[in-house]
C-alpha cells in the first residue's frame, strides 16, 4: 500500500502505466506525423509570391489543428481508461490520497506532452523551412519573436492535455471527457464566429490564443499579448485540474 509513499513513488507509477498503454505511443506517433509532415505539406504549397503579411513562422505550425485533439485525448485516456475499466479502484487503493494521484498523473502527462511538443515544434519549424518554395520568406529563430513562437507551439498541446486531464476527472467518461474538449477547442470558435473575430470573447478562446501566438511577422491588434495568452491557458488547465481534483475527492470510483 502506498498511503505514505512521497509524490516521486506515485509518479514513477504513473510513468509505468502511461509508458505501457499502446494508445499513447500511438497518440504520439500521430502528434509527430501530423507536426513535421503538415508543415511540409503547408510549405511545399506556399505562394510562389507570398504577401507582405505571409508568416513562414505560423504557417510551420497548421499540424497544430489536429494535434490539440490528439494531446488532448491523451489526457482524457490518462484517466479515463482506468474508470472505464475499473482499475481506478486499486489505484485510489494503492494510493488513498486522490489529490496525489492527479497530480502525479499530471506531472507525467505534462513531463511527456511538453518534451514531445517542443522538439516537435522545432522539427516542424525547420522542416518547414527547408522544404519551403525558392523566394518564399523563410524565419529565423535569432529572432525572439520566432523563438517565442515555435516555444508556444510546443507547449500548447501541453495545456491541452492537461485541461483533458481535468475534464475526465470531472466527467469521468471518456467519449463525454473528448466531447467537452472537441467543445472547447473546436466548437466555441464556431459559435462565436458570426460576432465577428474582434468580438470581445473570441480572444480568449483557447484555440484563437494558439493562432495569435504563433504569429511573429505582424502581432494581431485586438489579440492578447503571447505571454498573456499563455498564462490564460495556464490558468485553464488550472482550473480543469482543482475542478477535477475536487470531483475525485467527493465522487466513489
Amino acid at each position: 500500500m502506498m498511503a505514505r509513499a512521497d509524490l516521486n513513488a506515485v509518479v514513477r507509477m504513473e510513468w509505468r502505466k502511461l509508458r505501457t498503454v499502446r494508445s499513447t505511443w500511438w497518440i504520439l506517433l500521430v502528434f509527430a506525423v501530423a507536426m513535421v509532415g503538415v508543415a511540409v505539406m503547408d510549405a511545399d504549397t506556399g505562394p510562389a509570391q507570398p504577401a507582405p503579411s505571409y508568416d513562414p513562422t505560423q504557417n510551420a505550425f497548421g499540424g497544430l489543428a489536429l494535434v490539440q485533439l490528439a494531446i488532448g485525448i491523451l489526457g482524457v485516456l490518462t484517466l479515463s481508461s482506468e474508470f472505464r475499466t475499473g482499475s481506478i479502484r486499486a489505484t485510489f487503493a494503492a494510493v488513498p490520497r486522490r489529490g496525489r494521484v492527479l497530480t502525479a498523473k499530471a506531472t507525467v502527462l505534462a513531463a511527456v506532452t511538453l518534451a514531445a511538443g517542443e522538439a516537435l515544434a522545432f522539427a516542424a519549424f525547420a522542416a518547414f523551412q527547408i522544404a519551403a518554395r525558392h523566394g518564399v520568406p523563410h524565419a529565423s529563430l535569432a529572432s525572439p519573436a520566432v523563438l517565442r513562437a515555435v516555444l508556444f507551439a510546443g507547449a500548447y498541446p501541453c495545456v491541452i492535455g492537461l485541461i483533458g486531464l481535468g475534464l475526465a476527472a470531472v466527467i469521468r467518461h471518456t467519449a463525454g471527457a473528448i466531447s467537452a474538449i472537441v467543445g472547447v477547442v473546436f466548437v466555441l470558435p464556431l459559435v462565436l464566429l458570426p460576432l465577428g473575430m474582434h468580438n470581445a470573447a473570441m480572444k480568449f478562446l483557447p484555440w484563437i490564443i494558439a493562432v495569435d501566438s504563433l504569429t511573429a511577422v505582424k502581432p494581431v491588434a485586438y489579440s492578447l499579448s503571447a505571454w498573456t495568452g499563455l498564462a490564460m491557458l495556464c490558468l485553464y488547465a488550472a482550473a480543469a485540474l482543482a475542478a477535477g481534483g475536487w470531483a475525485l475527492l467527493r465522487a466513489d470510483a
